[in-house]
């Protein structure tokens, strides 16, 4: 779902940066307004963990794989504007480190994703999650997430006037709606398996026992070290359009780092530069969030 540099024309992308910041300027304003001094180590796992799972691609047919995003995920638990900002880190994190998204490209990335695939993701929760129907809330939540993801990413390439035949477009919308219905289920077993763990872990996820955190973070950490190590190697959903439309060859990394594509270069066996790449991963998303929490709990108590 992460748009590299190179996709988009200049003016679609120099427009999306601008509106990114106020955009998640904004979120983290909101944030701080609510936000729960005893969340912090929530806020540090629940990133992790999402992170982790989106290095986890599964296939969706015709040579194509998907990924959780985790955008409803995180607004469930986290609330929408902590989830926004959080999910923001995750992709400056993925952009900046791990090559995964472009830099240039961040802005896109953080529309589609953090703001409106936060919110699209909420809604459902918001409307209809305190009654009869909150586990399909649930699963409607992340299944808008992920479907209002994919169509700005596609509006935004179409903007760019990447040309997509007809035929193209109606296989990728088929694919991004399998990948979102596999988005919603794995959010309702999520918060299914948290919620057994411990109950009302949604509502009220900073009170109770710690088993639920930590179930969380051994989960993550399984997902960045020995995940990575069985995930699909296919094509993405927007991968493989950029390869089917040929602008694949237009993607450009602007610098390279030792943790590219969530390897890390300077080891020479493969299953070692994969788990070390994830656990990397994990611990410089923990660590960003825990930063983010922390500060926040500072200027409040200030």
């Amino acid at each position: 779902m992460h748009i590299p540099d190179g996709f988009l024309s200049t003016p679609v992308w120099v427009t999306l940066d601008a509106a990114a910041v106020p955009a998640v300027g904004y979120m983290v304003r909101r944030a701080q307004r609510g936000f729960d001094d005893a969340k912090v180590p929530l806020l540090g796992v629940m990133g992790a963990f999402v992170f982790a799972a989106q290095m986890i691609n599964f296939p969706v047919g015709i040579g194509t794989t998907a990924h959780l995003l985790g955008g409803a995920l995180l607004a469930y638990t986290l609330g929408p504007a902590a989830a926004s900002v959080t999910m923001a880190s995750i992709l400056a994190i993925q952009a900046l480190v791990f090559q995964d998204g472009g830099i240039l490209a961040l802005g896109p990335n953080m529309i589609n994703m953090a703001v409106a695939g936060v919110l699209a993701g909420y809604l459902p929760f918001y409307l209809w999650g305190g009654g009869r129907w909150r586990r399909a809330s649930i699963f409607a939540g992340g299944v808008l997430s992920a479907l209002v993801s994919a169509v700005l990413a596609l509006a935004e390439l179409l903007i760019s006037g990447v040309r997509m035949p007809l035929s193209i477009l109606a296989v990728s919308l088929a694919l991004f709606l399998v990948a979102a219905v596999l988005e919603g289920a794995i959010t309702v077993a999520v918060i299914g398996a948290l919620e057994k763990i411990q109950p009302n872990f949604v509502r009220q996820p900073r009170q109770g026992r710690p088993f639920a955190l930590g179930a969380l973070a051994l989960a993550g950490l399984l997902l960045a070290a020995v995940g990575v190590l069985v995930a699909a190697a296919a094509p993405d959903g927007i991968q493989k359009l950029g390869i089917q439309t040929g602008i694949a060859s237009r993607a450009q990394a602007l610098f390279s780092t030792p943790f590219t594509g969530y390897q890390a270069a300077f080891l020479a066996a493969g299953w070692q530069r994969k788990t070390l790449g994830g656990l990397a991963g994990l611990a410089l998303v923990y660590g960003a969030c825990l930063i983010f929490g922390r500060a926040v709990a500072r200027k409040r108590s200030a």
